[in-house]
């Protein structure tokens, strides 16, 4: 493969080695579709493909560890194209649904093997559409290398590649840590972190927020994702987003407010009982330099919120002190504290793992979060090609039983629903997503 841009050879930072020993134990990967209108070959498509990997070091990366199971690092191998299964559908009807299929049934839960390399994998399903012939891309990355921003953009940039256009290269990044702005790197964030998990301890202490209860106990090695779709149109969104600049909150505290009351009218929770909810917090605009949307790698880390459940109380207030809660917490740089800690606590390889996977489990503060990404720009046409339904979805391995994926692209709010099987029933899992929809549909009625 010719390559346009360097490789990357280094360690794998705490937070990105934790993700690597999280997808040993169970996968976790994420994942994200595209669907382009139009006519475009196969051949364009990969060599499209190809192309991408060459202007993105991490897309030609494997992680090798030391004999111990330690000290992983990237290591380049720019021999092993992504792997790419491209499939005809015979039917609108296959179509319609089959990437949603593909996603559940196969990539959510698809073994990338990081010793091998490449960290990636992509299909496409070519068939009959309305209108004429469509395409869905999709592509499956493990969160080692990987957040929502991560795969939306790039599949941006591969359309862009399939038609022709051009993509910048983008060199190899040290560890996001090593960008820190200077209060939460060393000595200092060490004392910030310290200062986040002793007041994270308190309010453990004090409110002993609520959880995900779990339907059944399911062993990690066997945990299983589950995808759901749902999503607000176009009209909706555009009633929603004003209704939330009218009141003063944010579009992301709107839909945590619904998720925290679905799940407790569902659990059947006492007034007043609290809960945790986690908002992954993209913070590459805080780092020093700053890296930009088309950067491919993991600039996530979730901040919780405790939410108190008052089943009469006007949802708005809830999403207005969410808003106020994220929005000082990521100004204390909790963001960063939190990669500081696991720096601090987390393992240092599988064999060492499992205590510290149990505790998150059983007593870690958070086992559901919405990751939004808000409104992404992704152009409604690429070339003579016309996108739509542009989003993402994570799988969960151990580190959660519900989570939501939220992006607003090409005139939709998509919602993406994941859950570990088991821990939360089939049926429990579609009511919880349907019940959150529903509550927010409620906020904005038609002609409002």
């Amino acid at each position: 493969m010719s390559t346009t841009s360097g490789a990357v050879w280094r360690e794998l930072s705490p937070l990105e080695r934790w993700y690597w020993i999280a997808d040993q134990i169970s996968p976790l990967n994420v994942v994200g579709r595209v669907r382009l209108h139009g006519p475009v070959s196969r051949a364009s498509l990969r060599t499209a493909l190809d192309g991408l990997q060459a202007r993105h070091p991490l897309l030609r990366a494997a992680v090798e560890a030391d004999p111990t199971g330690r000290r992983p690092r990237f290591v380049a191998v720019d021999d092993r194209p992504v792997p790419l299964d491209h499939r005809t559908l015979g039917s609108p009807e296959a179509v319609a649904d089959g990437w949603r299929r593909v996603v559940d049934e196969e990539l959510v839960n698809g073994r990338i093997d990081p010793r091998a390399g490449p960290l990636a994998t992509a299909v496409v399903l070519s068939g009959p559409g309305p209108d004429g012939e469509v395409h869905d891309l999709i592509l499956s990355l493990l969160h080692v290398v990987a957040d929502g921003t991560t795969l939306v953009s790039l599949l941006r940039q591969w359309a862009e590649l399939a038609v022709g256009g051009t993509v910048e290269p983008r060199t190899a990044l040290p560890p996001a840590e090593e960008m820190f702005p200077p209060e939460h790197r060393g000595a200092a964030g060490r004392v910030r972190a310290k200062a986040k998990a002793d007041r994270d301890e308190g309010d453990l202490e004090r409110l002993r927020p609520r959880r995900v209860d779990a339907d059944r106990p399911v062993p990690f090695e066997e945990r299983r994702t589950r995808f759901l779709h749902r999503s607000l149109e176009g009209p909706v969104l555009d009633r929603l987003a004003r209704a939330c600049r009218a009141r003063g909150v944010t579009v992301h505290g709107v839909l945590a407010a619904a998720m925290v009351r679905a799940l407790a009218v569902d659990a059947g929770a006492d007034e007043g009982a609290w809960y945790s909810i986690g908002s992954p917090v993209d913070f590459r605009g805080d780092l020093e330099p700053a890296v930009g949307p088309d950067d491919v790698g993991s600039y996530v880390a979730t901040i919780p919120t405790l939410v108190e459940h008052r089943a009469a109380r006007p949802l708005w207030e809830t999403a207005r002190e969410i808003s106020a809660d994220l929005k000082a917490r990521k100004a204390r740089g909790e963001q960063f504290s939190m990669i500081n800690g696991i720096g601090a606590a987390g393992p240092r390889n599988l064999a060492e793992s499992l205590p510290f996977v149990r505790h998150l489990d059983e007593k870690g503060p958070i086992n559901f979060c919405l990751s939004n990404i808000g409104r992404f720009p992704f152009p409604d046409t690429i070339g003579p090609l016309r996108a739509s339904g542009a989003q993402f979805i994570a799988s969960l391995s151990v580190v959660g039983a519900f989570v939501a994926t939220v992006n607003s692209t090409h005139h939709q709010l998509a919602w993406n629903f994941t859950y570990a099987q088991g821990i939360v029933r089939d049926d429990r899992a579609k009511r919880l997503a349907d019940s959150c929809v529903e509550l927010v549909l409620a906020l904005v009625p038609a002609g409002d």
